[in-house]
């Protein structure tokens, strides 16, 4: 049986949204520092842009998270999105 969206669990999934959510968009920001080949994140462009693309990203995995069905898949969601980056970001990590 399929839920439908309520804001009955709001507080549960903002509080995903804001904790997991943070490590999220910060996990993609450094995807996107070693993929565009960032090596001083404050002084170029692309730094700059790394280190400020994190509170838009974040806001909007924040608006999105009301669209989870429950809390308990909004943690899950996102907790595994989150296992899996920060282990893509590890592994690129280790082999540069």
């Amino acid at each position: 049986m399929k839920r439908e969206i309520s804001s009955r669990d709001w507080f549960g999934k903002a509080c995903a949204g804001l904790i997991l959510g943070f490590l999220l968009a910060l996990g993609i920001s450094g995807l996107f520092r070693h993929l565009a080949g960032v090596e001083d994140a404050f002084f170029s462009l692309k730094g700059q842009f790394a280190m400020w693309m994190i509170s838009p990203v974040w806001a909007g995995i924040l608006s999105f998270c009301f669209l989870f069905s429950s809390t308990r898949s909004a943690w899950v969601w996102l907790g595994l999105s989150n296992g899996i980056l920060w282990a893509l970001l590890f592994m690129i990590g280790a082999t540069v």
